[in-house]
């Protein structure tokens, strides 16, 4: 089940030939009628066309459909991307029967490459053809770049359904505004804009900032969540019961998707997994988590099951988040390896060693002094991440 398990929504993915590989790379989630929709962004400075045309058309507060392309990025292209983002969602547009302007675009790919708007364009009769009920994961397939398998997430809420996809495997730790990594939420919930802006804002940003693989925010990342209406009945408002039990659910679904995508990270083993407490706030309990997911002295500790209590330290430290050694516990699975700054010398090598070799590798840290808490969700470096990545366009 994918993003048409809610009722109103069809989809759709085909090949059009914007891959060597000849996978598909071509999709699009259509409403059956106009759906609220919201956004998160990349808050990079050199956006992809595809993200300028779609947060422009996000003023409207509703949508008909998003085309998504993998294999190229459509970045780094100046006016020539924004002219074939137009293109490509004109032909779609007329293919469903509506505006231009009611059709968004995501790309995912290479960045600087020929794009290949002609060939979106002979593809899309078949591709609005076969859009169905049934077709969730077509279209989940079709925007997989690097990603091994595909990624799906739904459940039922009372008496609404949401269903969610997403991509991502390397080239993401998402900084969002209201791998590439790109995720579509849909419900059949009957919900105005701004209640559905405030769902995005409060359950989905936050369980996607926890992500990352490499460090590096790409210029695609998106996420868009949309509502149907298709359940009837009373509309759904922000901070009603409903509404709670939607927000509650999609942050459970959005966990999910972070973790699939760690889990298919490119060239990964293994998902580690950083819970940061009792920070002075949780922007601080953040940057800590993020410090030691991100840092490449954990990541190939991580890969080479090597429980050295070293990197952590050094990680935590060089987070610049403020906190007091001498009130400060690292633990390694369950396992103690720093003790208000001091590495134990009498610690459980044979346990820490025996934690970094599991799939998921659990990292906690006690500040001691405060409210906040916060969890990054990460993987491994291997030999395989550097080998993708530096054969990439080659």
């Amino acid at each position: 089940m994918s993003v048409t398990f809610p009722k109103g929504f069809r989809a759709n993915g085909v090949t059009a030939g914007l891959k060597p590989s000849g996978r598909p790379d071509l999709a699009l989630l259509v409403a059956d009628n106009a759906a609220s929709v919201s956004g998160l962004l990349t808050d990079s400075l050199y956006p992809a066309a595809p993200v300028t045309l779609t947060l422009e058309r996000l003023a409207r507060g509703t949508t008909r459909g998003v085309l998504v392309n993998s294999g190229d990025a459509n970045a780094g292209r100046g006016e020539a991307g924004v002219l074939d983002a137009l293109t490509t969602t004109a032909a779609a547009a007329a293919g469903v029967g509506v505006d231009h302007e009611e059709i968004l675009a995501c790309s995912t790919g290479v960045i600087g490459g020929g794009f290949g708007a002609d060939k979106i364009v002979e593809a899309m009769p078949a591709l609005v053809h076969g859009l169905t009920e049934g077709g969730g994961t077509r279209f989940a397939n079709a925007i997989c770049t690097t990603d091994t398998v595909v990624k799906e997430a739904s459940a039922e809420v009372g008496r609404f359904r949401i269903g969610a996809c997403a991509k991502g495997a390397a080239m993401v730790e998402p900084r969002l505004n209201l791998a590439t990594m790109l995720v579509f939420f849909t419900t059949d919930a009957p919900m105005d804009t701004p209640a559905l802006r405030m769902l995005a804002k409060t359950a989905l940003q936050p369980a996607f900032h926890q992500l990352t693989i490499d460090g590096c925010t790409s210029t695609n990342d998106t996420v868009l969540l949309l509502a149907s209406g298709a359940a009837g009945g009373e509309r759904v408002r922000t901070g009603d019961d409903d509404w709670s039990d939607l927000a509650k659910v999609m942050r459970e679904l959005a966990d999910s998707l972070a973790y699939q995508m760690a889990a298919d990270a490119e060239g990964g083993t293994k998902v580690l997994l950083v819970d940061v407490v009792r920070a002075k706030s949780e922007a601080e309990a953040r940057s800590i988590a993020k410090a030691i997911a991100n840092s490449l002295l954990v990541k190939t500790a991580i890969f080479g099951s090597d429980p050295n209590p070293g990197r952590l330290v050094q990680a935590v430290g060089a987070s610049k988040a403020e906190f007091d050694p001498t009130r400060t516990r690292i633990w390694l699975g369950d396992v103690l390896v720093s003790d208000a700054g001091v590495v134990p010398a009498d610690y459980n090598r044979e346990a820490a060693h025996a934690a970094v070799t599991e799939h998921d590798v659990y990292v906690r840290v006690d500040l001691g002094f405060g409210p906040g808490s916060a969890r990054a969700i990460g993987c491994d470096l291997s030999y395989d991440y550097v080998k993708i990545n530096a054969e990439y366009t080659t």
